[in-house]
């Protein structure tokens, strides 16, 4: 196994190193498009509805499309109009440096080399609870993600990334201040439009909702709660970041009773894997971390979370949202931070006591003036059509 790992990784290197000898040499294709969703994760997020509303126009009729997607042929993925090449393998590197346009939604390595004439649109793929970037505050000595980086090499993958943005996209107000001082780009970069992937939400049909539900064999007579909770900074593997879960899902069955059933979504760098109890069956239904979460927004009827940002696009549906942070005073004191008041900005109350959050919801306790002043504040660019507010910008250049 370790020969292997170090085998494969003479080949990255070699790769790369052809990659900077080669890639002025490819001219670039004004109609070819690219995109990346969470480092080739999958067809999700901010591209693919962006991709979507693209393919749907016919100014972009004869562009050709590529989504580069880790392990492709065993996710069994297909894009409609859209070409699949495998992430980061040399035909990755030649389209990455003949294409006009990238359209990604994470940050890319430092390796990565923009011509001046293409353009990047960072999507970015959400708006911020936690402190990110240049605005995290630690003491020295503190170290960040598996590889163990310090502080400024942290910082500097952010510099060397967003110093190739054209645009980046901001879904309010809020994330574009803020992400002036986390990311540090400059306002002219930003394009406050609201998050395409959002459109879905907004728009989303009850024979949509429908399909969703029989698709996941889910009861079409039962409320639907969904329970999405983030990683921790601190708590990590080498394959990646671990979650031990403090929830108890037996009861949460017998709080909630025969009237509802569980949806249980972790997020995607959380590397453990849970395995459901027999006796849960028809209550407690896991999704793969890598399924797209907005179809479970709008089958759902409650969501749940702790420190995910997932309550951000949430809030859209106009649906109740309840706290569920259990570790708030280790989380708040040795972690990120938090750029709200968490305590009077958050769309809903928090809960350390799982048991009084439960109760709360079977009796629909819940405060919907907090969640209507919320949506005021981060939701108000969200009208269904912020793809199309992007592809003018980006495409058309159209001012906002």
């Amino acid at each position: 196994m370790i020969v292997l790992r170090k085998i494969k990784f003479i080949i990255s290197k070699l790769v790369h190193i052809y990659y900077k000898l080669t890639y002025k040499l490819i001219p670039i294709d004004d109609k070819l498009v690219v995109f990346i969703s969470f480092h080739g994760r999958g067809y999700s997020d901010n591209p693919k509805a962006i991709y979507e509303a693209m393919i749907k126009d016919e100014t972009f009729q004869d562009y050709q499309f590529i989504w580069f997607i880790k392990n492709h042929k065993k996710k069994n993925i297909t894009i409609p109009k859209g070409k699949i090449v495998e992430y980061n393998t040399i035909k990755y590197f030649y389209y990455m440096s003949k294409a006009k346009y990238w359209i990604i939604n994470c940050k890319m390595p430092i390796y990565m080399i923009k011509k001046n004439n293409q353009i990047y649109l960072q999507t970015w793929h959400g708006t911020p609870l936690k402190h990110l970037g240049h605005d995290i505050e630690v003491p020295e000595g503190t170290t960040f993600y598996r590889s163990g980086m310090s502080y400024d090499e942290m910082t500097n993958t952010y510099d060397v990334d967003v110093a190739r943005y054209n645009y980046m996209i901001s879904p309010n107000k809020f994330c574009t201040e803020v992400f002036q001082s986390a990311f540090q780009i400059n306002r002219e970069r930003l394009i406050e439009t609201g998050y395409p992937r959002n459109d879905f939400i907004t728009n989303a049909t009850n024979e949509e909702i429908i399909n969703i539900k029989n698709r996941l064999n889910i009861p079409l007579n039962k409320k639907i709660v969904l329970y999405a909770p983030t990683w921790r900074d601190n708590s990590y593997v080498a394959s990646g970041y671990t979650f031990e879960l403090k929830a108890d899902f037996k009861k949460w069955k017998e709080i909630l009773g025969d009237e509802y059933v569980l949806i249980f979504k972790p997020h995607y760098l959380i590397v453990n894997h849970f395995k459901n109890d027999d006796s849960l069956n028809g209550f407690l239904y896991s999704i793969d971390a890598d399924a797209e979460i907005n179809e479970l927004y709008v089958i759902s009827d409650i969501l749940v979370t702790d420190y995910s940002s997932v309550f951000f696009d949430y809030a859209v549906l106009n649906r109740p949202i309840y706290f569920y942070m259990y570790d708030l005073e280790e989380y708040s004191d040795a972690l990120r931070g938090f750029y709200l008041d968490i305590y009077t900005d958050l769309p809903g109350h928090i809960y350390e006591d799982e048991t009084k959050m439960l109760q709360d919801i079977k009796e629909n306790v819940y405060d919907n003036q907090r969640l209507e002043a919320f949506n005021q504040r981060f939701n108000n660019q969200q009208d269904g059509h912020c793809a199309q507010k992007v592809i003018d910008i980006v495409f058309n250049e159209v001012s906002l």
